[in-house]
């Protein structure tokens, strides 16, 4: 009887010690560490020390004064503009150079000149506000108001750019099929 005893406990031990590795090493195979889940709410307010940008180069400083929805719309502009370079980057390693319409001109400009300066204007203009009391609130809420509109304005000219270089792509894999389709008969 202690021997059934024995081997059942041997058994158990060395069923769970085998399900345990096997376990990790089943994370391990896919890339997650077991354990350590951390989620991260979307809609959370961001911390500046925890946003890292892929592409967007903005002062930190000049980032303060922004709203919570306002630093979520710059991630996603941030995150919109890696897409666009990414794929600049993947028609470089093909060899090709695509001509530089207007419209990614004046988003360029808007990107690296232009948003940093009104990030810099906002700041200082509610930085002046909240030491000057005798300025009034409306002109804060104006300038919230025209930095929000070039944010959308940003991020609306960076979708039409995907959508653009979405359509392009489309396009060519049209024209590839349409030649194999007419070689083969």
């Amino acid at each position: 009887m202690s021997i059934l005893i024995g081997v059942g406990v041997v058994t158990t031990v060395t069923v769970f010690y085998l399900g345990r590795k096997g376990w990790h090493a089943l994370h391990k195979a896919v890339g997650i560490t077991p354990g350590v889940l951390i989620y991260q709410d979307a809609s959370a307010p961001l911390s500046l020390s925890s946003i890292s940008w892929q592409q967007l180069n903005l002062n930190k400083k000049y980032l303060k004064s922004l709203a919570d929805e306002q630093l979520h719309q710059l991630q996603r502009i941030d995150e919109k503009v890696s897409q666009y370079e990414a794929y600049q980057k993947e028609l470089q390693a093909q060899k090709v150079t695509p001509a530089i319409s207007e419209q990614q001109f004046v988003l360029h400009k808007m990107l690296q000149t232009r948003l940093p300066e009104m990030l810099a204007s906002y700041y200082h203009l509610t930085t002046i506000n909240s030491t000057v009391k005798s300025v009034n609130n409306k002109s804060r809420a104006e300038a919230g108001k025209l930095l929000q509109e070039a944010l959308d304005n940003i991020e609306q000219r960076l979708d039409s750019l995907l959508e653009q270089m979405q359509k392009q792509q489309l396009q060519d894999l049209r024209v590839m099929k349409n030649y194999i389709d007419s070689h083969n008969s």
